[in-house]
């Protein structure tokens, strides 16, 4: 058995021996030798008569039952209230027998610390106010423990105070920052309808049996960073942020969020975790949760991050990922996302064909390497792409060849998910990342995607490809006019014989390419060559020949247009089935 440290502070030291040379560790009281237990008769009634509500009181390490603290309420009893009146007191390490009932008391003092007190009855703090600081640090509830509608007007600490039974802060109002770092909630766990004016502090907090937790409003950040949920769980939160590092979810998970920016760095997710935006405010049995302190804010729910997560797991449901990072994250080509939404290009010109952005689904990480500076030693947020947060190393940005294999990733998901038209997006960013990637890809093929980017948008955009088809075929047109059509078409010849047999043999042979155009460039250019030119185009478009007298020069024209147009069409078609598939 591990000895016990002498208190900090003068102890009564009742029962003390040779075996246990410390004894009783309760505060002598006043000018006492013993504590509140251990006074006699006399010594604690001289002490109560000197009580009035509102008393400061200090019984650290002191031993209560249930009578000794009636006699204490008693001397504590404010009669025009009918309730219990302390002014600032201190508890540390004070260990309560019974049940401990100080439901709908007032602390008024500076402090009410309950720090290290063992309560092995039921704690019942119901309707409680604390006007000064609430310290329950390392506090051990044996059983149940109640602040139901407690009013918590300074800050609020419970760390690694441990709960053994019920704990239920229902509609328990926080002022300031409530600190339950380290917490072990090992029964059921209640905040619905809680409300936090400030930070709410779980990091590091176990969950070992809570089938829920809210729904509750805080104003600031609910931190959940390494809290650990041994349990099928939902999480009901409507707050500016939560912080979800390194959380263990070792069952089943729903978060259901408002207004939150949700970030879940390194998070370990042993069976899928279900994050999803809540369209209206969180209800309890008492009604609607209010959301006053949110007011005027946006409810979209965002993700920042979900680097270090084996997104295996992991189901997004309309969540806004525009500054979402995924680089490092597992398994993303299995990621459900249903209904989410994502950074966008920039709008505007810019000084390349085809002169604007053309707006796509983006990954932030493709915004941050875009931003940065040619020497990589900074980010221009002139340019329209999104840059990383304060004091991002631009260095440490990835670079093409890595987000292209997160579009790659995240479009397959995309694609057996049947959502094509995100996926097709996602495959621009993919191609576009290749596209950029000088360290990795050989200039040939660079080239070759640049031309593909260029005339269709790598297949998927109808437009450009249309474009690309039009130009081609004025392209062909024109040289046609120019160097294709012979000024005198040459006319089939017809040969025949007369044999032995007084027969004729008659043989009809079509000229092959030849002939040469017209001299002065105005012959070249006229309706009715434009007319013999265009249809030669068209026909090239479908892979026809028009059956058009040509110069040998034109006959390649042709040629060239027969392989191109059709190629060109099929792009646009495959374009227009990409955004219209389901």
């Amino acid at each position: 058995m591990v000895a016990l440290a002498r208190p900090i502070w003068p102890h009564c030291g009742y029962g003390a021996d040779r075996t246990d040379p410390i004894g009783c560790r309760g505060v002598r009281v006043s000018d006492y030798t013993a504590c509140l237990a251990h006074l006699t008769d006399d010594e604690r009634g001289a002490y109560r008569d000197g009580l009035a509500p509102g008393a400061d009181v200090d019984h650290r390490g002191t031993t209560f039952t249930a009578d000794l603290l009636g006699i204490l309420f008693d001397a504590l009893l404010d009669h025009d209230t009918a309730e219990v009146h302390l002014g600032a007191v201190r508890f540390d390490e004070a260990r309560f027998l019974s049940d401990a009932i100080f439901e709908d008391a007032t602390f008024s003092g500076y402090t009410a610390d309950f720090s290290g007190a063992i309560f092995s009855g039921d704690a019942q703090f119901d309707g409680t106010i604390f006007s000064g600081e609430a310290r329950f640090d390392r506090a051990a509830f044996s059983h149940s423990a109640f602040f139901r509608e407690a009013r918590f007007s300074d800050r609020a600490r419970f760390e690694e105070a441990t709960f053994s039974g019920e704990a239920r802060f229902d509609r328990a109002a926080f002022s300031r920052d409530a600190r339950f770092q380290g917490v072990t909630f090992a029964d059921e766990t209640g905040f619905d309808g809680a409300t936090f004016s400030d930070w709410a502090q779980f990091d590091g907090a176990t969950f070992a049996v809570s089938s829920r937790f809210g729904p509750l409003v805080c104003a600031q950040r609910v931190g959940l960073s390494g809290a650990l949920f041994e349990a099928p769980v939902t999480l009901e939160i409507a707050a500016q942020e939560v912080a979800c590092q390194r959380t263990q979810w070792r069952s089943t998970a729903t978060m259901r969020l408002r207004y939150a920016t949700v970030d879940l760095d390194d998070a370990v997710l042993a069976f899928p975790v279900a994050v999803t935006a809540h369209p209206a405010p969180f209800t309890t049995i008492f009604g609607k949760v209010p959301e006053q302190l949110l007011e005027g804010l946006d409810s979209t729910t965002m993700v920042t991050s979900v680097r270090g997560v084996d997104a295996a797991h992991l189901v997004l449901t309309d969540i806004d990922l525009s500054a979402c990072r995924f680089f490092g994250a597992f398994h993303l080509d299995q990621i459900r996302l249903v209904g989410c939404t994502f950074a966008r290009t920039p709008t505007g010109a810019h000084h390349l064909w085809p002169f604007e952005w053309t707006s796509r689904r983006t990954l932030v990480e493709e915004h941050h390497w875009r931003a940065r500076t040619p020497d990589r030693k900074g980010f221009n947020p002139n340019l329209g792409w999104r840059i990383p947060p304060t004091g991002t190393e631009p260095s440490l940005i990835p670079e093409p060849e890595v987000v292209s294999g997160l579009y790659q990733q995240l479009r397959k998901a995309l694609e057996d998910a049947k959502n094509e038209p995100d996926a097709a997006d996602f495959y621009y960013g993919e191609m576009e990342m290749r596209r950029h990637d000088r360290e990795n890809r050989p200039r040939s093929e660079r080239i070759l995607l640049t031309a593909y980017w260029m005339i269709s948008g790598y297949g998927l955009r109808a437009l450009r490809a249309f474009g690309s088809l039009f130009f081609a075929m004025v392209l062909t047109m024109v040289l046609l006019m120019w160097v294709g059509l012979p000024a005198d078409p040459p006319a089939p010849r017809t040969r025949g014989t007369v044999t032995a047999e007084q027969k004729v043999d008659v043989t009809t042979k079509v000229p092959g390419p030849g002939g040469a155009a017209p001299g002065p460039l105005g012959e070249r250019f006229t309706r009715e060559r434009a007319e013999k030119a265009g249809r030669t185009a068209v026909n090239s478009v479908v892979f026809r020949s028009a059956g058009q007298g040509l110069t040998v020069a034109g006959t390649y024209i042709e040629m060239a247009s027969r392989l191109v147009e059709p190629v060109l069409l099929a792009l646009a078609l495959l374009a227009i089935r990409g955004r219209v598939k389901r």
